[in-house]
């Protein structure tokens, strides 16, 4: 089979012949017919996210929003049968431990990304899926593959976030913080959801995108503090009191700490960014606040498999839509320009690879 593997930390994609990866019992094998490239693939082509344990081995094959169709599965697996269109979650989990015996399956005790175990990454033909009747996830009549590879992680990180996480309750307003894949998905979630939505940026061409998504106000905030962010964020919602929810779908000291300082007293932030090289890890945030305004601050990480149901169903009503944020088709040759036009965010919406030849 053919797959786009990187060198090494900003290293060249190679797109090259490997061998279709063996299955074990537990396993199933996909025919991947579509493919995301995410901003969390270019974290890691980027180097980044080493004090997180993450490393870059040359050679791997990355990709995790997967779209494609059963091929064969091992004796162990039920539910699956080949020819079953599915989507591989980016959190692959084991089942058997306490988290996933509690539907937490984003937070099991054994999680691994795709491109960590051979043979499972999705910029590649085929990907083997382990524990395959738990992490192949059927999708439903009006779901096709481009929409699954959309929803991957993107899209169902922000689902979680808004959902679950966050907690929206129609009527309520929500600020979100960035208007790339992410934001993006978020603001149609909690549109569909009844919430109020105001998208943050700093880009004139993205929150022109956010309010056809359904954002119903936009703010740029270019230039501002966080501190000023949050007074330009309260002087347009109710009394002036600040946003209900906030939600950083970029990670950042500038983005986190705008989201709180835009938060009503009692207000939560649905934290789904993870930082880059210049903050490790590690923002500042203003405690004081945090405490006195007794504001929540909730991690969101990608979606348990046992939450899809709801998902997938929304969406092949037609209530979501995430094909709708599909900004180009590409091949796996051009995988590497696109890694490097996410050096300067200029990529908008999801990109996806359909094209494997």
């Amino acid at each position: 089979m053919l797959a786009a593997r990187l060198e090494g930390v900003r290293g060249k994609v190679v797109v090259e012949e490997m061998q279709i990866p063996d299955i074990g019992p537990d396993d199933a094998l996909v025919r991947v017919t579509a493919s995301g490239i995410c901003r969390s693939d270019w974290h890691v082509w980027n180097g980044d996210w080493g004090w997180l344990g993450f490393k870059l081995e040359p050679g791997t094959v990355l990709g995790h929003e997967i779209g494609g169709i059963v091929e064969a599965v091992g004796d162990n697996v039920r539910g699956l049968k080949p020819g079953d269109r599915v989507t591989v979650p980016f959190n692959l989990a084991c089942g058997c431990c306490t988290h996933c015996s509690r539907g937490e399956q984003n937070l099991c005790d054994d999680r691994v990304s795709p491109h960590l175990i051979p043979g499972s990454g999705g910029w590649a033909q085929y990907v083997r899926a382990p524990n395959a009747s738990l992490n192949c996830i059927p999708l439903p009549d009006g779901v096709d593959e481009l929409t699954a590879a959309a929803l991957g992680c993107r899209y169902m990180t922000a689902w979680r976030a808004v959902r679950s996480r966050g907690a929206l309750r129609g009527g309520e307003s929500i600020a979100v913080f960035g208007c790339g894949a992410v934001g993006l998905a978020a603001i149609e979630i909690a549109r569909a959801l009844g919430g109020r939505v105001i998208a943050i940026d700093i880009d004139d061409a993205k929150l022109a995108r956010a309010r056809e998504i359904g954002a119903t106000q936009t703010l740029n905030v270019r230039g501002m503090s966080p501190a000023d962010t949050g007074l330009a964020v309260k002087a347009i919602t109710d009394r002036g009191a600040g946003v209900d929810i906030a939600l950083d779908a970029l990670g950042s000291t500038r983005t986190a700490n705008s989201a709180i300082h835009a938060l009503r007293r009692g207000g939560r932030l649905a934290q789904v960014g993870l930082t880059s090289q210049e903050e490790q890890g590690n923002i500042l945030v203003p405690m004081d606040k945090i405490v006195l305004n007794e504001l929540e601050i909730l991690g969101s990480l990608g979606n348990p498999q046992s939450q899809y149901a709801e998902l997938l169903g929304l969406v092949a009503a037609g209530r979501l839509n995430p094909k709708r944020l599909v900004s180009r088709e590409v091949s796996l040759s051009e995988v590497g320009s696109v890694l490097e036009d996410m050096d300067q965010f200029k990529t908008d919406g999801y990109v996806i690879i359909t094209d494997f030849a």
